[in-house]
């Protein structure tokens, strides 16, 4: 472990996890239907059980540990200063990275590379070019944005907070999927339920690991309800949720939308929602007036 800012869990019996480790203990235990254990003495491990060790992470900060970049040796409590500020052999980018230059490479050879960088010299027809690649990309990520605010306009709004419990299939091998309870929006009853790596055999084996939701109108309607929904992280979870809005027209014949990703960043995150004990995150519906 490398992390200097990492805090140290200890089991009862004191063997040490670091956070990361321990996070994606209690995920593994949650995939595999087990009593969380720490890997040394197997004695029981839970968030209520361990707490952290302060005295054990100041001891550590001290201790030398190899810089990523150039492979020397520094106390962990500077190595973040140090790969960030100092190492000539950090990753670093191009200044004129800002009109299409791709280089990336170590500090120390930056000089030389931008002495002799054609991003500078190219004619206004090329860097129009280049520009206008940028642009596009910029133009998508503005786009998510944007369909907010104009959601936001709508006649229509409603949020919950919702939470996902973990329940077990009736198969001959099991598997874990997350529902909540039903929940009322939009004067509309709602159920939402969720799976790990779209059902996989054994998410446990696998270290990539995601989660897909699926939302389900419970109420019978007259007429079509048209709507456009997206999750957001709780406002007491630090998970990291980039939105995603998804559409949708219910009616008591397609009262369930397909499995859409839930848009975590990584497999870090998704072990984050595993390893607690319930999942809770917050919905909006939006609904389309016609």
């Amino acid at each position: 472990h490398t992390d200097p800012t990492s805090d140290f869990l200890p089991c009862t019996n004191g063997h040490l996890m670091c956070a990361g480790c321990f996070i994606h203990l209690l995920a593994d235990s949650r995939l595999k239907e087990e009593q969380a254990t720490c890997p040394n003495c197997r004695c029981e491990i839970s968030k209520n059980l361990c707490c952290r060790n302060l005295a054990v992470e100041k001891a550590v900060s001290e201790l030398p540990t190899e810089c990523t970049f150039c492979l020397k040796q520094f106390p962990r409590s500077s190595l973040e200063r140090h790969q960030k500020e100092e190492c000539q052999d950090r990753v670093t980018q191009c200044k004129y990275k800002r009109i299409g230059c791709p280089w990336q490479g170590p500090f120390h050879e930056l000089p030389a590379h931008e002495g002799e960088c054609s991003h500078p010299t190219k004619t206004g027809t090329e860097l129009m070019g280049i520009l206008g690649e940028m642009d596009q990309n910029h133009r998508r990520d503005m786009q998510l944005y944007n369909s907010i605010f104009s959601l936001l306009c709508y006649e229509k709004i409603g949020f919950t907070e919702v939470q996902f419990r973990p329940y077990r299939t009736d198969d001959f091998i099991t598997r874990l999927y997350y529902e909540t309870p039903r929940f009322t929006v939009l004067n509309q009853t709602w159920v939402l339920k969720a799976r790990v790596n779209d059902s996989e055999r054994n998410p446990n084996l696998s270290c990539k690991r995601t989660l897909s939701f699926q939302l389900i109108l419970k109420s019978k309607v007259n007429s079509a309800l048209e709507c456009s929904f997206l999750l957001l992280k709780g406002p007491y979870d630090d998970v990291r949720i980039k939105p995603v809005i998804y559409h949708h027209s219910f009616s008591n014949d397609t009262n369930e939308t397909d499995y859409v990703p839930l848009p975590i960043s990584d497999s870090v995150e998704c072990n984050k929602l595993l390893a607690a004990k319930n999942i809770n995150l917050r919905l909006f519906i939006f609904q389309v007036q016609k």
